[in-house]
């Protein structure tokens, strides 16, 4: 992201698959329209036709309300429907979207926002009063909106529209990432007075047609979208709960696109001329939470053994199956900010087992939190707790409550399982690693630390903030708690005949579920 001081012009999770339902196969035995032809390249972008779209779903109480949006089905909807002040580019560096500029004050405690031309479905144009009134429904104390921690810094009461066309925020303290609020997830602009969605109005580049809860959602192309009409005629989205279920109904002609795949599913159709694989990087972040702030990982020693007996490599060979790649103990690979001149980790078992002895930690037993909350979580902790065996440590993998595995975590235990989809990693330190954070899972707290978060957070030097996070992520690798093995790809599968699926975005990223820049051959 250029400096804050600048304009915004020309700026390049979690995401959750629980409360899926029992297939919906009368969905997928009842969408309308021809099979693709096997085989058939997508040429050249070209418009017309209707791409079927299969995902897990919620069931009855799906909905199109995008301050909802939870589920992977639901946040593809609600960006083919809707639109943001700004979103997450591959990097997760922040784009613009409604907003076609930015500017802070001197101090950076209030920021004026101009919103390009773009109208509502009905042809309403897009207003400061639109995105006042979204950013108030989300912040509302009596709802659960999940963007509503993020927008948390808004100062909605002196906030104002300057114009139709221009919007000043004022915030509760000094902040330079303020554009990363604007992309936060769910925090899409509705049309002013909107808070039912049964026939949803929005400025994104498909417009409702009709919707059947747990079943189907029909969307068509919006001609007057401002970053272009969609190549396709109309978009459907299915619902397939088993991943079985989702690639047979590709294999079957039954749908073009089938969301997220298993690494097992990506090598069997290798080379089968119906499916094409595209994966995308760096989605999932993979790992275990260590407890600085208790015994046993309060002993500096014993963390850094953690991670010295680590075989990353082995962990994405086994649990992901090779669809991925080695974490070194930090978040964010790839993306902006992160710190890539610290050296890559590599297993040393004979300096774990020296700095255990030195911790006092020989023939020490301990718990591994885990459940099946998330592909892979289960298999990683078996195999996490073979390599401490190699060093003369007990790790027991404990299966706990899956319905409220991460309320457990963040309280109880000393070592438990942990993944994390794309985010800002300013975001990921401001939620999980501040002394105040609301979901610091490893109970890290040092004034120091937050010290840098504040330098970073608020100065108008790139230099500097790049600096700052630089040194907090040092700190981190050093005698932090996160113990990260390894970043996951996201699998999708589409018919050859489909194109423009883009293979470079993480999931919740802008171009990820994304079908406006998709078209059929």
């Amino acid at each position: 992201m250029n400096p804050p001081s600048l304009r915004a012009a020309g700026l390049s999770r979690r995401a959750l698959l629980g409360g899926a339902v029992a297939l919906s196969t009368a969905a997928l035995a009842g969408c309308g329209g021809e099979p693709g032809t096997p085989g058939t390249g997508p040429g050249s972008p070209r418009r017309g036709g209707r791409l079927r779209a299969v995902f897990a779903g919620g069931g009855a109480n799906e909905t199109l309300d995008p301050h909802l949006a939870n589920l992977f089905n639901e946040a593809s909807r609600a960006k083919a429907v809707f639109d943001k002040l700004a979103d997450y580019g591959s990097d997760v560096s922040i784009v613009p979207r409604l907003a076609s500029t930015w500017e802070p004050n001197t101090d950076l405690t209030r920021w004026r926002v101009t919103l390009r031309e773009a109208t509502f479905h009905d042809g309403r144009p897009v207003r400061a009063a639109d995105v006042l009134h979204s950013y108030a429904r989300i912040t509302d104390p009596k709802r659960a909106f999940r963007a509503r921690a993020s927008l948390a810094l808004l100062d909605l009461r002196t906030s104002r529209a300057v114009d139709d066309r221009r919007i000043e925020f004022a915030l509760t303290r000094p902040y330079a990432e303020f554009p990363n609020l604007l992309a936060s997830f769910g925090a899409y602009v509705v049309p002013e007075g909107t808070d039912t969605f049964d026939r949803p109005v929005g400025s994104g580049p498909f417009r409702f047609e009709s919707f059947q809860p747990g079943r189907s959602l029909l969307l068509k192309r919006y001609e007057d979208h401002w970053d272009g009409a969609p190549y396709l005629d109309e978009l459907e989205y299915l619902i397939g709960n088993e991943e079985s279920a989702r690639i047979n109904a590709l294999l079957g002609g039954q749908v073009e696109y089938a969301h997220d795949i298993t690494p097992t599913s990506a090598r069997t159709y290798t080379g089968d001329d119906r499916v094409n694989v595209v994966a995308m990087p760096n989605s999932t972040m993979q790992g275990f939470t260590m407890k600085v702030d208790r015994p046993p990982f309060d002993d500096r020693d014993l963390r850094e053994a953690m991670f010295l007996l680590t075989d990353r490599q082995q962990l994405v060979d086994t649990v992901l199956s090779g669809a991925g790649q080695i974490g070194n103990d930090l978040y964010g690979k790839g993306y902006q900010h992160y710190a890539d001149d610290i050296a890559q980790r590599s297993p040393d078992l004979d300096r774990a087992r020296f700095l255990i002895r030195r911790a006092g930690a020989e023939g020490l037993r301990v718990n591994l939190d885990t459940a099946a909350v998330a592909s892979g979580f289960v298999e990683a902790a078996s195999t996490f707790a073979e390599q401490a065996r190699q060093v003369g440590l007990t790790v027991v993998p404990t299966t706990g409550n899956k319905d409220t595995y991460w309320r457990d975590i963040l309280t109880n235990g000393s070592l438990a399982s942990y993944r994390s989809g794309a985010m800002p990693i300013e975001t990921h330190i401001s939620q999980r690693l501040l002394t105040d954070s609301t979901t610091n899972a490893t109970r890290w707290t040092r004034p120091d630390f937050d010290a840098l978060y504040v330098r970073a957070v608020s100065s108008t030097d790139e230099g500097v903030r790049r600096q700052a996070y630089g040194d907090m992520q040092r700190m981190l690798h050093a005698e932090g708690g996160f113990l990260i093995w390894g970043f996951a790809d996201f699998l999708v599968a589409t018919a050859p005949r489909v194109g423009g699926v883009a293979a470079n975005a993480p999931a919740n990223t802008l171009d990820w579920a994304r079908f406006d820049k998709v078209w059929l051959g």
